[in-house]
């Protein structure tokens, strides 16, 4: 098929791309004149593995192509998919101006009939603006409006994308549905379903989908910080409640909380949209305010070790700075509220991370960027510290092992927001060892700098 992709930010790249090497031909329309010429010239703008190979190919093949023309790309397509942000305001509510503004330019250029895509997180209803907004100026019988979410994990989005484990397709024609599900039909030979449902049910499939998500990810830490308080195990309850088949073992990893760029925006709009309808969403609204809390509680945990909220005189390094491992997306990643924390108690940071240094740089403070010297290599960020704090879960930070730390570490002090290294390991290695909800490992602790 002919396709149009608007927006290359991140889902808009991704589904151009892998829609392309499946045999599509695919434009990508962006209005950012610089970003579209680096594409242009082969280069992509974000961290995902296994992107950049199908991306070189597809471009090489002639199937992918990126231009800031509009009009052309939409008049060819057989379906538009609309990938563009829709931030959170400040009341949580998202942010459809970007998508409104292009759905009204989309109208006048209507000649054969479109698919026209929300594939943007929207709230519910927004199909039904957007067709509003393109019947302004097109016969209704020229497009229809469908609502298709994606459910792509960063770091693992190609991978999603190609072998997804359901496709949602809201879509309240049937023309358009049997359009969407031939385009997808390739992707699910192994027999994972194509749902097919209504618009508004399929716009809200979307939140759903991470608001539970989310939900188990805040449950279980909250059960981690119970087990801190009555000398419990985190893992050894996550075994044991994620073998039920009701419950399952995923999404229940205690930590510092989640960021990234889907679960914080979804909770805040389905909890904004149940507002909008009289609806006190109660749980949802105690995810956000627990996870809140989350984020810096590794801080706590370490003004309860020095007996003192003051850091000043001391440096920590900080292993991991983006949301989660895989991907440079820093965006509401707990790494951020920590820094902010220390920096502001005195201490100066020596950090590293392997993908998302230059992003945190632009996301962060000036006062974190000029506490914070930012190193080459994991071993860098070890040198001359006070302790280490983990915030991703990076595979390479398992090694060294914990048992080098005691080596490598003028004050082997570990602050594990991750929960990487077995406790029994870390108490033979003479390590102090401090993690989420379980036993802490103390050496005698170390007094604060003077």
């Amino acid at each position: 098929m002919n396709l149009t992709v608007i927006g290359t930010g991140y889902v808009g790249l991704v589904s151009g791309t892998c829609f392309a090497d499946s045999g599509n031909d695919v434009t990508c329309v962006d209005i950012d004149e610089q970003k579209v010429a680096e594409l242009k010239e082969g280069n992509v703008p974000i961290y995902e593995p296994g992107l950049e190979p199908i991306f070189a190919r597809s471009i090489r093949e002639g199937r992918l192509r990126f231009t800031t023309e509009m009009e052309q790309a939409v008049t060819e397509a057989d379906i538009v998919f609309l990938c563009l942000p829709t931030p959170p305001g400040g009341d949580g509510q998202a942010d459809l101006s970007a998508v409104m503004s292009v759905a009204g330019q989309i109208g006048p250029l209507l000649e054969d009939y479109t698919v026209i895509v929300n594939k943007s997180t929207v709230p519910v209803g927004t199909a039904d603006r957007v067709r509003d907004a393109i019947a302004e100026e097109a016969s209704e019988e020229l497009f229809d409006v469908v609502s298709n979410p994606e459910f792509l994990r960063e770091g693992a989005a190609v991978d999603d994308f190609m072998k997804p484990e359901r496709v949602v397709i809201g879509a309240n024609s049937e023309r358009a549905a049997e359009l969407m599900t031939t385009l997808y039909e390739p992707f699910v030979r192994s027999g994972n379903p194509i749902i097919t449902m209504d618009t508004r049910s399929s716009e809200l499939t979307k939140y759903a989908a991470n608001a539970m998500l989310a939900t188990k990810i805040t449950f279980m830490n909250e059960i981690a910080n119970i087990c801190e308080r009555v000398g419990a195990n985190v893992d050894n309850v996550r075994r044991g409640i994620g073998t039920d088949s009701r419950i399952g073992k995923r999404f229940l990893f205690a930590g510092i909380g989640y960021g990234g760029s889907c679960f914080p925006k979804d909770v805040q709009a389905i909890h904004h949209t149940a507002g909008e309808h009289g609806y006190n969403f109660k749980i949802v609204d105690s995810v956000m305010e627990v996870n809140n809390w989350q984020k810096t509680s590794i801080v706590r945990k370490m003004e309860a070790h020095y007996g003192t909220d003051d850091f000043s005189g001391m440096t920590f390094g900080m292993w991991g700075l983006s949301f989660k491992p895989e991907t440079d997306d820093i965006r509401e990643a707990p790494a951020l509220y920590i820094a902010e924390e220390l920096v502001s108690r005195g201490a100066k940071l020596i950090a590293y991370d392997p993908e998302a240094i230059g992003t945190f740089k632009q996301a962060t403070s000036q006062d974190v960027l000029e506490a914070t010297t930012f190193v080459h290599n994991q071993k860098e960020a070890l040198d001359d510290i006070d302790a280490l704090v983990i915030c991703t879960e990076w595979n390479e930070f398992r090694r060294p092992t914990v048992d080098n730390f005691a080596d490598e570490m003028k004050q082997p002090v570990i602050f594990d927001g991750r929960n990487l290294y077995d406790l029994d390991r870390a108490r033979k290695a003479g390590i102090t060892y401090i993690s989420v909800g379980r036993p802490e490992v103390n050496t005698p602790k170390a007094e604060p700098a003077e």
